[in-house]
């Protein structure tokens, strides 16, 4: 242990770097009297089109343009927004949601039920092939109309009249109203669509009926957003243009913000975590969220396919704990489980090793390396990737280190650009272990079991364990919360019995604020719309 340790204070030494530049203050704002707001994005969205957006910048930037039936505060709970109530049956199989009728899109149209019913529609059409399309999976003939055994007309959403949408469901979803704040769900300007087609999401084409108006995208570098006049609650919105700047490394992203050029950082470095805390302790934002840093096997093809010993050995032999506490280390939580703690009615199962001693975990893994096939004579060889970031190659060279000391396993590790890494991820044929994340769109506990069904398209490993599947489906049916938690509680035992992705920790938010900013509020969900800031040009 004492090797390893040594190793990874090498590779965080050498990755340090001394920042001394002096923050100046925030901003520059132009002269004409507007304010705008500076924010950073840690990746390149991969599209602004709601339906088609999966990343988690993607639904930053959309969250600021597009608005769904429900919305969540500034402080992270569920509030009306294009909806402006909805009534629930009894049997909670019904809901009516009564449109708010000052809504309306950026060119004056009304935003109406029937705009609602087609961006749902879009979501479950298979040619569409939205990463997204099986959250509507309790709605009526959602899963039929996704396999495209059924056409997008018999999808359980109905626009009664301009003001009233009727969603329909198979099985009671408590989870529903939080669903329907994710970007996935906004509704599509159908005029818009027709006129430009997939290009309907371009800047100048792209119809918002949210708090801003997409102006102008310039890949790799900046997308800039401008206050939606029509927006029904505009009188409430202070800042005026929203600028996302695409920063790919953390410590330019850093740079940035101490030179005054960033309002809001996407993340905090490592490298710096202790100065940063020092010297700008009022500005610092870290707070729990819920998201899972993961690696995944390819579970569709050697050395990992059909191979739990495997998987669990190389599982064992990384020391979680000195992640967090030596890589990472800005108050992350080594993570022993695959959903994070702080859902909703659940209590997350264990790893069966949790309470076992690093060293106790090590002398294990070694044996089940063996049981594998794998020692000395025979090393397990393969590639681990990775997208460009200098937190996830600072994680990659110490798990490597870890592995080639406690089993003798070489990974090779390949870097890759992060959406490169998704279409890789998706296609399976390049990958073997891949680094991935996964944030809670919800608050439920079934945001991260689902992703692990065998037909969710947001399972890359390619994990398929009928059990796990039918346990799901089982939970889906439950009247009862308490006994729906044990179904769910139940298949992720499932899912870490079998080792098909290694949680390596849960997510905190870091952000670096502007003493400029007001009405940021830190909470689980990590959710900042623009429209709840406003700038102090005082401070």
């Amino acid at each position: 242990m004492k090797l390893t340790r040594l190793l990874l204070v090498i590779v965080v030494s050498l990755a340090a770097i001394s920042l001394l530049v002096v923050f100046c203050g925030g901003p520059q704002q132009p002269s004409d009297g507007r304010s705008v707001l500076n924010r950073a994005l840690s990746t390149e969205p991969e599209s602004l089109d709601p339906q088609k957006g999966r990343s988690v910048q993607a639904a930053d930037v959309l969250r600021d343009i597009g608005e769904g039936l429900v919305a969540y505060s500034a402080s992270g709970e569920l509030i009306a927004a294009a909806a402006a109530s909805w009534d629930i049956s009894t049997d909670g199989l019904l809901y009516t949601f009564h449109m708010r009728p000052e809504a309306h899109w950026s060119n004056g149209d009304p935003v109406t039920a029937q705009d609602f019913v087609f961006g749902m529609q879009r979501l479950v059409d298979p040619a569409t092939a939205a990463f997204y399309a099986a959250e509507l999976g309790n709605v009526v003939n959602a899963t039929a109309i996704v396999a495209g055994d059924m056409p997008t007309t018999e999808l359980g959403v109905e626009a009664v009249d301009d003001r009233t949408l009727l969603v329909s469901l198979l099985r009671p979803t408590p989870y529903l109203l939080s669903l329907l704040t994710h970007p996935s769900t906004f509704p599509v300007h159908r005029g818009s669509f027709e006129q430009h087609g997939d290009a309907f999401a371009r800047a100048g084409n792209l119809l918002s009926n949210g708090a801003y108006v997409l102006v102008e995208w310039s890949p790799g570098s900046i997308i800039e957003l401008d206050r939606n006049p029509h927006y029904w609650n505009n009188q409430n919105t202070s800042i005026h243009v929203v600028r996302h700047h695409v920063v790919t490394q953390e410590m330019a992203e850093l740079n940035r913000y101490r030179a005054g050029e960033l309002h809001t950082t996407s993340t905090v470095p490592p490298d710096n975590f202790a100065q940063i805390k020092a010297e700008y302790a009022d500005q610092l934002h870290i707070a729990p969220t819920l998201g899972v840093y993961y690696y995944g096997f390819n579970l569709t093809r050697p050395p990992f396919k059909d191979n739990p010993v495997l998987r669990q050995a190389l599982s064992m032999a990384i020391d979680r704990e000195v992640l967090v506490e030596k890589i990472t280390g800005r108050g992350e939580e080594a993570a022993y489980s695959w959903v994070p703690p702080g859902i909703n009615n659940y209590e997350p199962p264990q790893l069966s090793y949790a309470d076992l001693s690093q060293d106790e975990r090590n002398a294990l893994a070694q044996s089940l390396y063996k049981e594998a096939g794998y020692g000395e004579d025979k090393p397990l060889q393969f590639e681990l990737r990775y997208n460009t970031s200098d937190t996830q190659r600072r994680i990659a060279l110490a798990v490597q280190s870890m592995w080639r000391e406690v089993l003798g396993a070489e990974a090779k590790l390949v870097n890759v650009e992060f959406q490169v890494l998704l279409d890789q991820m998706r296609e399976r044929e390049a990958t073997e272990v891949f680094r991935s994340s996964w944030f809670g769109d919800y608050n439920d506990a079934n945001t991260f079991l689902a992703i692990m069904q065998s037909d969710s398209a947001a399972n890359m490993p390619a994990y398929a364990n009928d059990n796990y599947d039918t346990l799901m489906a089982s939970a889906s049916e439950q009247l009862d919360l308490d006994r729906r938690r044990l179904y769910l509680e139940e298949a992720e035992r499932d899912l870490l019995a079998d080792h098909a992705v290694i949680p390596l920790y849960f997510y905190v938010s870091k952000h670096l604020v502007s003493p400029e900013v007001r009405g940021w509020e830190d909470n689980i969900l990590n959710y900042h719309y623009s429209q709840y800031l406003s700038l102090d040009a005082t401070e």
